[in-house]
Formats: structure tokens, C-alpha cells, sequence
């Protein structure tokens, strides 16, 4: 489970450059906004940029040091206030972060631990029960898992551990009522 703290880069889902459709406001008077994900806790943010030149997928700091990029972190965004294009481009972001962090999404399942007497922290992450859970447990004892590819060899009920730690980000972003966040942050 995380722990609450700010996020220090984020990548880019979505650029608005005359802000939201919905603002009221005339167009000269709107801010620019740049929708994003924070890449340790997946935080969705609402940014305000310094300049227009940003992309979607662009990695941007958005820590308390000088900022290059970005002017201001405006406030947290609830899942149901991303645009259409960012809740689009969300599970491409989410895959890549996950990707280019293997190590650490591989430790969980080399490491997790019973949260209850009945439910197990394995158990938290999509298509894993009992059964698989036990095959995951003894096969760690063994030797821990370098990969997620290990994983796959050996575990064969497992041909994408990747997607399962992918699927369980997701469902954690976009419901708010889940009880468990492992990998977010409420």
C-alpha cells in the first residue's frame, strides 16, 4: 500500500490549449490545461503549462523544484473528469509505466503478504484465486521472480502477469469505492 505523497513526474494524456469546452468563459480568458497521470502513485492531475509545446505521452516534472514545462499542478482529477481522449490514452500510459518499472511491479509478486486470514494480497489482482495464489506462493519459495516473463515460464495458468498488475491500476484509478489500493494513492 502507498503511501500519500506528491507525485514528481507525470505523463501527459491530454493537452487542452484553450481549456475546457464546458468554461463558460470567452477563449482569451480560459487557461490552458494539461490532463496527466503521475508515474509512482498514478494520481490524475489537471496542470496548468507554461507553454503550448507539450504532447501527449511526454513525460513532465511536476515536483517542487524549478518546473520547465509546467506552471502549476491546478488540483487532483477524479477518473469521471478526465476527457474522453486522456481516459483513452490512460491504459497506454499506465502499460508503459508499468513496463518501464518491471522490477518493481515483479516485487509484488515476490513480496506480498496476507491482508486478512482470508484474503491474500495476490488475491486482489484480477483472475488470481486459491489455487493460483498457492502456485504463486510455492514457486517464490523456490526461487523470487526476476520477471515478468518468469513469471509466465513458470506459472503457465499466467501468460501476462504484466496485464494483471495493469488491469488492477486501472480498476483502482477509476473506482472510487474500491477498499484496497495497492498501487494508487485515494
Amino acid at each position: 500500500m502507498r503511501s500519500e505523497k506528491k507525485e514528481v513526474n507525470a505523463i501527459v494524456l491530454d493537452v487542452l490549449p484553450n481549456g475546457y469546452p464546458s468554461d463558460r468563459r470567452p477563449v482569451y480568458k480560459r487557461d490552458p490545461i494539461v490532463q496527466a497521470v503521475g508515474i509512482e502513485q498514478f494520481k490524475l492531475l489537471e496542470l496548468v503549462p507554461k507553454t503550448g509545446n507539450i504532447d501527449i505521452g511526454e513525460l513532465v516534472y511536476v515536483g517542487n523544484e524549478e518546473r520547465k514545462k509546467i506552471e502549476r499542478v491546478k488540483r487532483r482529477l477524479r477518473y469521471d473528469e478526465l476527457t474522453h481522449g486522456a481516459s483513452q490514452e490512460l491504459p497506454f500510459v499506465v502499460e508503459r509505466i508499468v513496463r518501464e518499472r518491471e522490477p518493481e511491479y515483479v516485487d509484488y509478486y515476490n513480496k506480498s503478504i496476507s491482508i486478512t486470514p482470508k484474503l491474500h494480497m495476490l488475491h486482489l489482482l484480477p483472475g488470481i484465486g486459491k489455487k493460483l495464489m498457492w502456485e504463486i506462493l510455492e514457486e517464490r519459495e523456490k526461487k523470487p521472480f526476476l520477471s515478468f516473463s518468469d513469471i509466465s515460464e513458470r506459472i503457465k495458468a499466467i501468460p501476462h502477469p504484466d496485464k494483471m498488475i495493469i488491469n488492477r491500476i486501472l480498476e483502482e484509478i477509476a473506482d472510487p469505492e474500491i477498499k484496497y489500493h495497492v498501487f494508487t494513492s485515494k
